[in-house]
């Protein structure tokens, strides 16, 4: 035959109980440190996403700002080239007299 198990004496049950109170708080701290975590993830993505914006209107501007210099640029060949010629003439035009 087995030996009855003998009942847990009082202070193995005062034990547990201080252990399993111990446990609770110290799961209640792990779910606020998770908490704080999820909090500040979500207020990074928040910011990542205004910063991802803020680029992206940034670079459109860029964009804009390069075809502009391109086209003065372009210009500014055309203009140097009439300039020269003109000025070619003009020289020619007062030599000739």
């Amino acid at each position: 035959m087995t030996q009855p198990t003998p009942p847990p004496d009082h202070s193995t049950a005062l034990e547990l109980e201080r252990l399993r109170g111990e446990l609770s708080t110290g799961l209640a701290e792990i779910k606020g440190s998770l908490a704080l975590l999820v909090q500040r993830s979500d207020q990074l993505d928040r910011t990542l996403a205004a910063h991802e914006q803020t680029l992206e209107m940034y670079d459109g501007r860029l964009d804009a700002l390069e075809q502009w210099r391109s086209r003065v640029g372009g210009i500014s060949v055309v203009l140097g080239t009439l300039g020269g010629a003109g000025a070619g003439a003009v020289i020619s035009f007062l030599l000739g007299q």
